[in-house]
């Protein structure tokens, strides 16, 4: 028969073989209690975040390969700001204050799922999030941090981050 793919969202260390995996692999004669575990173990770093996963079976061996995804952007920021969600009124209210350093480890983490060439575009990108999301870096709107990293502030820190 070959390979089969099949992508779901779950929450990160928390996979079990019940929905949505089980109705989805079960068929297949596989062990879902065995596909769920490896993909907790891969997921653990991510607890508490719906984390896209892609589980690509082979049909005849039996045997599976878990890929993981990186949590939305939102959800990164969240968890880093330990607040449950973004502002309702972005702009009028802010929910969380963050590091630079921290906005920067977010877009390290992202890069490789962005349309960003480099980490300063992945940054501002991160912080464009930020701005919708009501979350102020360095005490100062997202959109005031993105000024200054076109004015080159932040040049050398991104710089050594490269």
């Amino acid at each position: 028969m070959g390979e089969k793919t099949f992508r779901f969202l779950v929450e990160g260390g928390k996979v079990t073989a019940g929905p949505p995996l089980g109705p989805a692999l079960g068929p297949l004669g596989l062990n879902v209690l065995a596909v769920a575990e490896e993909a907790n173990k891969l997921t653990k770093e991510f607890m508490g975040m719906r984390v896209p996963i892609e589980i690509v079976v082979n049909t005849d061996t039996k045997q599976f390969q878990i890929k993981v995804g990186t949590p939305s952007t939102a959800a990164l920021i969240a968890s880093t700001a330990q607040v449950p969600k973004g502002s309702g009124t972005p702009g009028k209210d802010f929910v969380a204050d963050l590091k630079f350093a921290e906005i920067v480890k977010i877009a390290e983490t992202k890069l490789p799922d962005l349309r960003s060439k480099s980490l300063k575009s992945a940054v501002k990108e991160i912080l464009g999030t930020c701005v919708s999301m009501g979350v102020k870096v360095d005490g100062m709107v997202a959109k005031e941090v993105i000024k200054l990293i076109d004015q080159g502030k932040y040049d050398s820190f991104l710089g050594e981050k490269k």
